[in-house]
């Protein structure tokens, strides 16, 4: 029997730690984007190395967009790519399934 080379994709992204909660954070955001900042100070018990290598594995992955805004301070945003978002909608059942059957 073989496994669905899809599935196994999909697990290879959601599969490591703090990629799905990273996709999920910036879902909630408004615009689907927040600084590296935001998103430390919200995912506490991530480390701000982990963060910055997760956040460059996902942009790799073409699931979110590191934008960098020429201002004085430069500000570097992450945001959602329509691929990233379209992950987030594929997560929804997930999610549901998670609520019904965590606490069984």
């Amino acid at each position: 029997m073989n496994v669905c080379p899809y599935l196994e994709y999909s697990f290879q992204i959601l599969g490591k730690k703090w990629n799905g909660l990273i996709i999920h954070y910036l879902s909630l955001c408004p615009n689907n984007s927040a600084r590296f900042s935001d998103i430390k100070r919200d995912l506490s018990d991530i480390t701000p190395r982990a963060l910055s290598q997760k956040l460059s594995e996902l942009v790799e992955y073409g699931l979110i967009e590191k934008k960098v805004i020429a201002e004085t301070p430069v500000t570097i945003i992450y945001e959602l790519t329509e691929k990233g978002r379209s992950l987030t909608a594929a997560l929804e059942p997930i999610q549901k399934w998670a609520l019904q059957f965590k606490n069984e």
